[in-house]
């Protein structure tokens, strides 16, 4: 009987459905065993769906009515295979029973030796049924590395991804088509990647041995396929055009990496590269349906955008790294020349200089890349619109199955990369968030109370508002800074005096240190360039406002400062500031900071503490000997031998150079801790020797050291301490729930760092 054209005869649709019900029965029996959950489910029947189609499809292809007495144990085979996958998705959302999918791996393992054998023996040897085979092995071998590298590192799954980049690459490349002599050789080592990935799975072996059998394993796949494609390129006769073919592979590769570079340090990974463009599927899909005018166009706008966004995205990974949290378009542009600073005083003005220059040449290059590799890719997307019309399709499947179903690595929990929809809705974010600063500047509950309300508990003191630069949450986990805080306790009860300590939340992380200090100063919550640029323009009152109107002298001492600060003046109208250039220092800096912190207090009692028959004293103190790079740093000297500075001159050269201790970042976390523990000890030590009663501390730190100390995802913590002799001053703040003594206890509840004035205010006002 004469086939139907575009109907596909029954025998051929009988192996095919047989094989899917068999699986569904199959799946059945696991969810008893196992209980397998909606994901499993999901998956092994998506698996099953599309076995059985690309079967139907390969039979009508081969002309075949019926299956073979070895494509049926392939056909097992496969049913397993489809189960494994079942019990993989079904593992990243509970405990997976890992005997029962090592003992199906194994089984179809041994299978792969059986279809061929009998395949021989009964003389039903075909292409078909050496095509059939291979993809069943492909396929199990796939899952079993999705399922590996969850537990083992992700870059596992480039054994699985090879055999689909291969045939991906055959789209473009015409001549990897070919056929070759079969090599045993090749079918050694793909026998050796399944029973290397399921003894992996299985879990038997030591975690160094695992992976070293992984990697040989990988080595030997790359070398069959290596001589593969060798031996296809030669049989081919060196094709022209493989150029041409090789920098369009690499346009496509740049554009993809461009939209799925992370933003966070954490990511930075192979299963980042994971994820699916949205962006990309949209313009590769307008390419498709555009005119060749336009969608060139397109691709030229296009390639700027994504140029824009990678620059970005790498501008937010500098970000995290130092301030934990992304870049912000609207107003971190202004810390360009804050940036250039800071890299001078830590690796000299020259090489600060080298790096900007070498930022720029790369930003140059991206931009003039991406836009020459979007038109690339556009010119291919033309050459080739129906198989990538497929690519699309199958790429929107694969990200929104596992959108639904929650079958996805945890790496790439989510497969759909959006990064220019994260920007706009950033940039928008941005722009309310300052609406809304705007607003709260409008209400200040002090702006109108008489200066003889004003901090009326600690009339005829000394109050110093210490900042210790970078003294986070994250200092306290170190044993030089818990034994620099117990002598300072020592040292304090011998003085006489008494502390409180508890946490503030910093609106900054890393650094931008003013943003705290502004923030702790005007009660208002300054977590970005523009809202403190807006603040300092007006009016506010700060705390060392309200000193002023209560009558104490109100000095800024800013070691770090080489050069006229107007905002003192303008903004936190300050008696007298004392910066590197008028406090008589003729000693060497070390790295970022100009002065020891030593010097930095000895100059305060100087200049200002020891005066006779002056006013109470109130002054914001910056210590910055603990500011990155935290190295070389000093040491302390005797106080009578302080002197002019001259004293530290010998101690930059014995100190650790900041390019050998942030090779390693067990280094930098010593660094870290060593310096702090310097300046709490220069601290404590000075109030020791200062013999005044009347002296009254608030000291804290400004924000968290940089992501290399802290960690990822660390909380913006710091500690903050009040200090005093008269038992009257702590006593009024025994309602805050801090802790005695100079470490807070680790359960003692934040505060935001903006509440601070307003109750401070509020507790000495009566």
């Amino acid at each position: 009987m004469r086939q139907v054209q575009g109907r596909v005869p029954n025998r051929i649709l009988t192996g095919p459905l047989v094989g899917f019900a068999c699986l569904l029965v199959f799946l059945g029996a696991l969810a008893a065993v196992t209980g397998l959950d909606v994901a499993g489910w999901v998956t092994g029947v998506a698996c099953g769906a599309g076995l059985a189609a690309l079967l139907a499809r390969a039979m009508a292809h081969h002309r075949r009515d019926g299956l073979g007495p070895a494509d049926r144990v392939t056909l097992t085979r496969a049913v397993l295979a489809c189960g494994v996958a079942a019990l993989t998705a079904d593992s990243f959302g509970s405990q997976s029973p890992v005997a029962i999918l090592v003992t199906l791996s194994t089984i179809g393992l041994i299978l792969d030796g059986v279809d061929g054998q009998v395949a021989r023996r009964t003389g039903t040897v075909s292409a078909f049924g050496a095509r059939f085979d291979m993809e069943v092995d492909a396929f199990l071998v796939m899952v079993l590395s999705v399922y590996v590298g969850s537990t083992t590192g992700w870059w596992v799954l480039a054994i699985g991804a090879a055999r689909y980049l291969f045939v991906a690459a055959s789209w473009a490349l015409p001549w990897l088509r070919g056929s070759l002599p079969p090599r045993y050789w090749a079918k050694v080592v793909a026998a050796i990647q399944g029973i290397t990935l399921t003894a992996a799975a299985a879990g038997f072996l030591p975690d160094a041995v695992t992976t070293l059998v992984l990697l040989i394993a990988m080595a030997l796949l790359a070398e069959s396929f290596g001589r593969q494609i060798w031996g296809l390129w030669r049989q081919a006769g060196s094709p022209p055009g493989t150029r041409a073919a090789l920098t369009s592979a690499l346009a496509v590769l740049l554009v993809w990496a461009a939209l799925l570079v992370p933003d966070h340090t954490t990511n930075l990974s192979p299963a980042a590269f994971l994820r699916i463009p949205l962006e990309g599927l949209v313009f590769v899909l307008l390419v498709c349906l555009l005119p060749a005018r336009l969608a060139r166009v397109l691709a030229l706008i296009g390639g700027l955008a994504v140029g824009v966004l990678l620059i970005l995205r790498l501008l937010d990974r500098g970000f995290y790294f130092a301030f934990d949290r992304a870049f912000h378009p609207v107003y971190d542009a202004a810390y360009v020349g804050s940036a250039l600073g800071l890299l001078s005083d830590s690796i000299g003005r020259v090489g600060a200089i080298a790096v900007f220059i070498g930022a720029g040449l790369l930003l140059v290059a991206l931009l003039a890349l991406l836009p020459l590799s979007a038109m690339r890719v556009t010119r291919l997307v033309a050459r080739h619109r129906r198989p990538t019309l497929r690519v699309v399709a199958v790429l929107a499947v694969i990200s929104i199955v596992p959108a639904l179903t929650g079958a996805w690595p945890e790496p790439v929990r989510q497969p759909v990369s959006t990064s220019a929809a994260r920007l706009a809705t950033q940039v928008r974010d941005d722009l309310r968030d300052q609406r809304e600063f705007v607003q709260a500047l409008k209400q200040d509950p002090f702006r109108n109370t008489p200066g003889n309300e004003l901090l009326t508990g600690l009339r005829g003191k000394d109050v110093l508002l210490v900042f210790v630069e970078s003294y986070g949450r994250t200092a306290l986990d170190y044993p030089v800074v818990g034994s620099a805080l117990e002598a300072g306790d020592r040292r304090l009860q011998q003085a006489g005096f008494s502390s409180r300590s508890g946490f503030l939340t910093s609106p900054t992380f890393g650094g931008i240190s003013w943003l705290a200090h502004s923030t702790l100063q005007s009660g208002l919550w300054v977590n970005n360039q523009q809202r403190y640029d807006h603040l300092v323009t007006l009016d506010r009152v700060t705390l060392t406002d309200a000193f002023g109107r209560a009558g104490w002298r109100t000095v800024a001492d800013v070691p770090s400062n080489n050069e006229d600060w107007s905002v003192a003046k303008t903004y936190y109208h300050y008696d007298m500031v004392y910066d590197r250039r008028n406090v008589g220092y003729a000693g060497p800096s070390f790295s970022y900071a100009s002065m020891p912190d030593q010097y930095t207090l000895a100059a305060l009692q100087r200049l200002e503490l020891d005066k006779p028959n002056r006013a109470p004293v109130m002054a914001e103190v910056d210590l910055v000997s603990s500011h990155t790079p935290w190295a070389p740093l000093p040491r302390m000297v005797d106080w009578s031998q302080v002197g002019d500075g001259s004293v530290f001159d010998p101690m930059p050269a014995e100190g650790d150079a900041p390019e050998d201790v942030w090779r390693k970042p067990d280094q930098v976390k010593a660094a870290y801790a060593q310096s702090i523990a310097y300046s709490l000890d220069a601290l404590t030590s000075f109030v020791q020797q200062l013999h005044d009663r009347n002296l009254v501390l608030v000291v804290l730190g400004d924000h968290q050291p940089a992501s290399i100390v802290s960690g990822n995802g660390a909380s913006h913590d710091v500690p903050v301490s009040i200090i005093a002799a008269d038992p009257a001053v702590t006593d009024r703040a025994a309602g805050w729930g801090w802790q005695t003594g100079l470490r807070p206890a680790a359960g003692t509840p934040p505060w935001p760092m903006d509440t601070f004035r307003d109750r401070f205010l509020t507790t000495y006002a009566r």
